[in-house]
């Protein structure tokens, strides 16, 4: 899951440091950290987010996402899929490619300095 720097400010706020949740990628990209597989804030024994409160908003918009190919779909190996209707996935849609557009920005800036 990309994120943005709000996501990083937010989650930084509530107490966690940047390099347990977030890593950079060589293009400058903030990118939410996994471990064994899995997001950083999941719980495996309860299956939820532990943050789901102050989670990121590309978690927010999910399952809605953009395929580079296919444009704006709804993933299918997400068991949320169906319950995401036409009009939420054209919301939804709107708000991936504006947080994409800020989250690219903000990667080139990084890669640049």
């Amino acid at each position: 899951m990309l994120l943005s720097n709000k996501d990083i400010e937010r989650l930084e706020r509530k107490g966690f440091v940047k390099d347990f949740f977030v890593r950079f990628d060589k293009e400058g990209y903030a990118i939410l950290r996994n471990l064994n597989g899995v997001c950083v804030f999941f719980d495996p024994e309860k299956l939820v987010c532990r943050e789901r409160s102050n989670r990121p908003l590309g978690c927010r918009i999910y399952p809605v996402m953009l395929d580079e190919d296919k444009g704006i779909v709804i993933d299918d190996i997400c068991p949320a899929r169906n319950s995401i209707t036409e009009k939420q996935k054209a919301k939804k849609g709107k708000k991936v490619r504006e947080l994409l557009k800020k989250i690219d920005a903000e990667a080139e800036k990084r890669h640049l300095e």
